[in-house]
């Protein structure tokens, strides 16, 4: 597996805390214990870049990481962790806060590219996960869906399950956002999500 060269840059709950906008973004956010640090490991190659915990909640601010190139690009750009939804173990004042803060990163970060929304594949749509998809439709943020421990289901259900949210989703939506399958496990995923990024960052500044 290709290590890419990444660093932690900080973490903070306000715009004057986070990196300078100058360098394409992608925010991974998604339901506490979903694994958003375990795939941010994998995606960079490199083991403990994110606090990875089996204690949901531990991330509580948006942390910011410049990552060095995928696997076809060597230009930089950032990644956002941000804290996971559906964490009842919290007070409701910070439950509060929490969505008062990735809202704000989320409709105020100006150079944000993508929103990688991860869903877990060993259930059946969950109405948290709808709820954040129809929001980031709504303020027009533009997002992708990837499953996540797709290795610890057998294939056919994970293909059965992810079926269903899309018959779910489309309910509401015209067309249904990309998805991408993933599991930290296999590496399954990887080379899709960093050529999807690569992509993403040679359209950056040509508009």
């Amino acid at each position: 597996m290709k290590t890419l060269k990444a660093q932690h840059l900080g973490s903070g709950r306000e715009a004057k805390h986070w990196p300078k906008p100058t360098l394409p973004e992608y925010a991974f956010i998604g339901r506490s214990n979903v694994g958003k640090s375990s795939l941010i490991n994998m995606l960079c190659g490199v083991n403990k870049l994110a606090r990875v915990s089996n204690t949901p909640g531990r991330t509580r601010n948006v942390e910011h990481f410049r990552v060095e190139g995928t696997l076809t690009d060597a230009r930089p750009w950032l990644l956002a962790d941000l804290p996971g939804y559906g964490f009842a173990k919290i007070s409701k004042d910070e439950r509060a806060a929490w969505e008062r803060m990735i809202r704000a990163y989320l409709r105020g970060r100006e150079n944000l590219q993508c929103v990688f929304l991860l869903v877990d594949s060993r259930l059946e749509p969950q109405q948290n996960d709808l709820d954040m998809i129809h929001w980031l439709g709504t303020e027009g943020i533009p997002f992708v869906i990837v499953f996540t421990k797709t290795d610890k289901l057998s294939m056919p259900k994970v293909e059965s399950h992810v079926a269903l949210f899309r018959r779910t989703l489309k309910k509401t939506w015209k067309e249904v956002p990309m998805m991408f399958l993933s599991s930290v496990e296999t590496g399954k995923g990887r080379e899709e999500l960093l050529a999807f990024i690569a992509e993403v960052n040679a359209g950056w500044g040509s508009a």
